[in-house]
């Protein structure tokens, strides 16, 4: 009787490691990547942005230069346009495509200027009022009740009239406009996380406030904190275009795009697309921006990336 003889064992294939663990990033593209309206806003922001990088060699023409021969020029497609100047000319003969080109400059810089100087006291206050509920939490949360009680438009517009006019301090005025926010939503998220057991685990392991409240906790409570920062960037944009519509934002002859909504709101009935065009730009402008804060959303919040 012949015994049968083995076949030897194939070997086992390798597995791909990344097939098992997917790596942060590419798992965050898929849940964002989902979501069709906010890839259209990226990609809409990222030609914003691209556009006010290389603004002085994007735009065909300088944005304060002046042509008298072609006041309120139309834009290419309507009769007496020309590709010269493609969205046709303000009413002092300057290039509407360069101005809005240059403007998204001014508009993206204090969108980011006033979220980041409203973003870190907010981070830091709301953290102080959930570490001490009871000395500094209170008071605290009563200047951000009476904040909030405000319009915010109107409240910067007070702030504006009272440091004066210009860059500088309007993206102050916006800053302290969009504080509670911030401090509201890092107490909230600090408050819920405080009684999970890796920060008791971390307080009996010996660490220092700093070290719980920057290390430890603020780590687990920035994705809603990013997502209310996208969305505040929106917010931002739309403050500074009415602050320079209404006087008190960047003065002309610097292109802003609610300065230049101001300017030309005297042209609406004979020369429409002075103030459509930048009116325009400013509407997808935040419409883009609070696409990417739901796309956001929907890839940082555990629980809307299980359910979909």
């Amino acid at each position: 009787m012949t015994t049968p003889t083995l076949k030897p064992m194939a070997a086992a294939q390798p597995v791909d490691q990344s097939l098992l663990y997917p790596s942060p990033y590419k798992e965050f593209w898929h849940a964002f990547s989902r979501n069709k309206g906010a890839v259209a806003g990226l990609f809409f922001m990222c030609l914003v942005v691209f556009c006010a990088l290389f603004a002085p060699w994007v735009a065909p023409h300088n944005p304060s230069e002046q042509y008298r021969d072609f006041l309120l020029t139309p834009p290419v497609w309507l009769d007496g346009g020309t590709w010269r100047f493609v969205f046709g000319t303000d009413e002092l003969g300057r290039d509407l495509l360069s101005r809005l080109i240059q403007g998204a400059r001014l508009s993206l810089l204090i969108g980011l200027s006033s979220v980041v100087l409203s973003l870190i006291p907010g981070i830091l206050m709301g953290l102080l009022a959930g570490f001490f509920p009871r000395i500094l939490g209170p008071a605290i949360m009563r200047l951000m009740d009476v904040m909030l009680a405000l319009p915010s438009l109107l409240l910067a517009v007070a702030i504006v009239a009272i440091l004066g006019p210009g860059l500088i301090n309007t993206v102050i005025a916006i800053a302290i406009v969009s504080l509670p926010s911030y401090v509201r939503l890092t107490r909230a998220a600090v408050m819920s996380e405080l009684n999970r057991d890796y920060v008791t685990a971390a307080r009996l392991a010996g660490a220092g406030l700093p070290r719980l409240m920057f290390v430890t906790v603020l780590p687990n409570c920035m994705a809603p904190l990013i997502v209310q920062a996208t969305l505040s960037f929106s917010s931002a944009i739309l403050d500074a275009a009415a602050l320079g519509f209404l006087g008190l934002g960047v003065q002309p002859p610097t292109p802003e795009w609610g300065t230049m909504l101001a300017s030309a709101r005297d042209y609406i009935e004979r020369a429409w697309w002075v103030v459509s065009l930048p009116g325009l730009t400013i509407l997808l402008s935040v419409l883009a921006i609070n696409l990417m804060g739901d796309g956001l959303r929907d890839a940082l919040d555990p629980k809307l990336k299980n359910a979909a």
